[in-house]
């Protein structure tokens, strides 16, 4: 189960963040932010193949003792981090995949319906 996504703008600031349970949401925030460095790295190691790729996602950025990290970046360079338990072992790598495109989804349909808020 996803305990918190979270969308990043291309220069590295939150778009949305959203944590379940809501107690731990520094917690979380502090997660997703060290996460843009990983993120950073895989992207720069892809250099130019990323831009030619269809397929952006990044996988499992870094494991914790009780979560895994995700990754998923746009053509525009947005961000998509998700944190998952990882005492939830049945969740493939294939599913995360397909959440993170079904997220990048529903933003574009957002941002055609409210484009101040995006741009």
């Amino acid at each position: 189960m996803a305990v918190c996504i979270a969308v990043i703008a291309k220069e590295n600031y939150p778009l949305y963040i959203r944590s379940i349970p809501t107690e731990n949401e520094l917690k979380f925030h502090y997660t997703v932010h060290t996460s843009l460095d990983v993120v950073d790295e895989k992207i720069s190691a892809m250099g130019k193949a990323l831009v030619d790729q269809r397929e952006l996602y990044l996988g499992l950025l870094y494991p914790t003792e009780d979560y895994k990290v995700y990754g998923y970046v746009t053509n525009s360079k947005v961000k998509f981090v998700m944190v998952v338990d990882s005492s939830n072992t049945a969740l493939r790598d294939n599913e995360i995949r397909s959440v993170s495109a079904g997220n990048q989804n529903a933003t574009c349909q957002i941002s055609i319906f409210a484009p101040s808020t995006y741009s």
